[in-house]
């Protein structure tokens, strides 16, 4: 007999920015403490913030959903990770391992070779779980983007999922996203839109009538609910620190945001313990009471900004004023003298020379968990001394010291010179040992959050009709009205394909 696969609720959006990852977020741990085995899935993501989970990486986000289930994250939550190297070059990493040939390979090329692997996991998914939360990337009417599809109508066919499609109504313009969006579908891609969300909304929801009455009349998907727009303290894959719940007390935390930064994502519980902000002017340097080089993609990009930007020089400045400095993983290699990069991994670069490092990029990508203990430090890091920490690796290159900058935890895994810190452990500041060590007190954590978030769909959306659609409950969607107020026949819609971002299901086709 075959086994029964569990039913697959999916959230796509409008548009990039929409909200996606943060309702998935929400709804798995609705239906976790509802008594579920819940999994998360995003087929295809484009972030450079990625989490070591059981497999090896995936991407932030879902690591995020995973916890928010009461899963134990893997790789096959995420099998497909896109992290860009550059406008038109991003690095493949499958089922949680780099893959070099497919790196090299043309975006439209690699479909056959991804599709099976997205696939075979998701099946593998529901054989195990009760319910897949899926997410979409970007929207899923790029109509230029379709015929290499592998994370939005691809994976909602595969499934028969029940779709919710996510609007911003922010940023305006949310019933023409939600109408546009669902007319550019197939027909039986429609079929599959079950429910439209309103998301990030502030103001009277009094003012939305008649709209979502009209938008159901021309389309039979109805409005599930309106969000508001919510404060919260997760970390953001688009923007890890903006426009969260920030402290307005504690010190002053700049961390330098060049080009391809990555994982900024691990810096979430400063945004509650400091005043944390990402800067990119050397000005911004100033006051500030630690400043923080975090991880980079392409660290040989990331030096040549700082040296051109007037970063550099302002940083030089504050080690040599003895004012704390730290460097993790990308920013660590940043902090030393030069990287060499013999086999072409990224590409050499002259570094600050603030430790007396020398890296080798090597072809060969840690990724790990790692647990660590940090030796006698200075200044500033001198409550650290001692202390274990559990973070992660992910990293090409090795660094080794010299002269008067020392080994701050064994096997090369931190380095320390006077009030100049650097660490290729991902995640230290996510340790409440070392959140009260620097700044007296731990973060709240993520449990409360994710609990927060269920509260809210329990508030300002229809759940019961969500959990409905989810497990097969749907009714016919109603044949689209005649009244006068339904949209004209003929050519309706003028399409914007282009700009940066023209799509990032594909990111950056490359």
């Amino acid at each position: 007999m075959a086994r029964r696969l569990a039913p697959v609720l999916m959230v796509q959006g409008a548009t990039s920015g929409a909200g996606k990852s943060l309702l998935v977020t929400a709804l798995a741990r609705w239906f976790a403490r509802r008594g579920l085995r819940v999994a998360p899935f995003k087929a295809q993501n484009m972030s450079n913030h990625a989490r070591v989970a059981a497999g090896g990486e995936m991407g932030s986000a879902q690591y995020l959903q995973a916890r928010a289930a009461g899963a134990v994250p893997e790789v096959r939550m995420n099998p497909v990770l896109l992290k860009p190297e550059a406008d038109t070059r991003s690095q493949v990493v499958v089922l949680g391992r780099y893959d070099p040939g497919l790196s090299r390979t043309p975006w439209t090329q690699r479909k056959p070779r991804l599709w099976p692997v997205v696939r075979e996991s998701l099946r593998a998914l529901r054989e195990e779980y009760e319910l897949i939360v899926a997410e979409g990337a970007g929207s899923p009417a790029e109509v230029n983007l379709r015929a290499g599809d592998i994370v939005n109508m691809a994976v909602a066919r595969e499934a028969g999922a029940a779709v919710l499609l996510v609007a911003d109504i922010d940023r305006g313009g949310a019933f023409a996203h939600l109408w546009g969006t669902w007319s550019l579908l197939a027909p039986e891609e429609r079929a599959l839109v079950c429910g439209f969300v309103l998301n990030k909304f502030r103001g009277d929801a009094g003012l939305l009538a008649p709209a979502p009455d009209l938008l159901e009349r021309w389309t039979g998907v109805p409005t599930l609910g309106v969000l508001p727009y919510l404060r919260h303290r997760l970390p953001d894959e688009d923007a890890p620190l903006l426009g969260h719940a920030a402290s307005a007390e504690g010190p002053r935390v700049a961390i330098v945001a060049y080009p391809y930064a990555s994982n900024l994502d691990e810096f979430w519980p400063l945004a509650e313990l400091a005043r944390v902000e990402l800067v990119r002017e050397p000005a911004a340097l100033a006051d500030a009471d630690l400043v923080v080089l975090p991880g980079s993609k392409h660290v040989a990009a990331s030096a040549e900004w700082l040296e051109s930007s007037g970063t550099a020089a302002a940083l030089r400045e504050r080690a040599a004023a003895g004012r704390p400095l730290l460097g993790v993983c990308g920013g660590l290699q940043l902090l030393g003298r030069t990287v060499r990069d013999p086999e072409g991994v990224e590409g050499a670069a002259e570094g600050l020379g603030l430790l007396e490092l020398e890296t080798t990029m090597d072809p060969q990508k840690t990724v790990r968990r790692t647990r660590a203990r940090f030796a006698a430090l200075e200044g500033f890091w001198a409550p650290l001394a001692g202390l274990e920490v559990a973070g992660y690796e992910i990293h090409h290159g090795n660094s080794r010291a010299g002269g008067a900058t020392r080994e701050a935890m064994p096997g090369g895994l931190a380095f320390a010179r006077g009030n100049v810190l650097g660490v290729y452990l991902h995640g230290v500041f996510e340790d409440p040992a070392v959140q009260r060590a620097l700044f007296g007190r731990a973060a709240a954590g993520l449990e409360a959050e994710f609990e927060r978030l269920a509260d809210a769909l329990e508030e300002h959306l229809d759940m019961k009709r969500i959990e409905a659609l989810a497990f097969g409950e749907r009714t016919p969607a109603k044949a689209a009205g005649t009244a006068p107020e339904e949209p004209p026949e003929g050519p309706r819609l003028v399409l914007y394909l282009g700009g940066a971002r023209a799509g990032k299901s594909a990111a950056r086709p490359g």
